[in-house]
């Protein structure tokens, strides 16, 4: 069996999708690539996060093709595969309809830097990208296209995407991204909100990239 350790790693990533509550009954996929075969692993089609074991993710090549696997690939393996293609820093991408941000999404909304915790994780506006239709690889493209320095876009009409140089990475943003919504959203029904000065964005998101859990012997403090 091709990459069984990046299989467990996809296969367990998947499942944190219903754990953490970002899609319901079969939405939602995450992929991981290899960094030496350049290979992608993704979730299959149709199936059940609860059912999921390692040896039904299925591996692709960049261009889609299946490799290795006994089940379809998802819907979303065109988007995927792009992003791979294009971005090579990208090794985990997460694909979600969490509640909150898809209603930003659904509504054509991106999420201002409206305080700290979406400057210190994403460092700028979470943008919102156009519509596209599912299935081949229009999608990748306007992730490329308008994601930015963001780890998170929400995808108009749609839902969410986010990247990061690790499955851990793309799946730690799709947390956040459904958190800060979430919050924004609730504020916003207590009146006009205010996007903090973009120093602030800037010194917060250099504080939480650069310091943050860092052993303060090494800070001098």
């Amino acid at each position: 069996m091709l990459l069984p350790g990046l299989r467990e790693q996809v296969c367990a990533a998947n499942q944190q999708l219903p754990a953490e509550g970002l899609v319901t009954w079969t939405s939602g996929n995450v992929s991981g690539r290899d960094p030496e075969t350049g290979l992608v692993v993704i979730k299959p089609s149709g199936k059940r996060f609860h059912e999921l074991t390692p040896a039904d993710m299925v591996v692709v090549d960049l261009t889609g093709k299946v490799v290795e696997g006994h089940l379809g690939a998802s819907s979303d393996t065109a988007a995927h595969v792009y992003v791979y293609a294009h971005r090579e820093d990208v090794f985990g991408v997460t694909h979600t309809h969490s509640t909150f941000a898809t209603a930003f999404a659904t509504a054509g909304r991106s999420i201002p830097v409206y305080m700290t915790a979406i400057a210190d994780e994403f460092g700028c506006e979470i943008p919102l990208g156009d519509y596209a239709p599912i299935g081949g690889d229009a999608i990748g493209k306007e992730i490329c296209r308008s994601i930015g320095r963001s780890p998170a876009i929400l995808m108009k009409q749609h839902g969410v995407f986010t990247v990061g140089p690790s499955i851990d990475a793309a799946l730690k943003a799709a947390v956040m991204v459904e958190d800060v919504a979430k919050t924004v959203w609730y504020a916003s029904q207590l009146g006009p909100l205010t996007p903090l000065p973009a120093d602030e964005v800037a010194a917060n998101h250099d504080r939480y990239t650069n310091r943050y859990g860092t052993d303060a012997a090494s800070q001098g403090r």
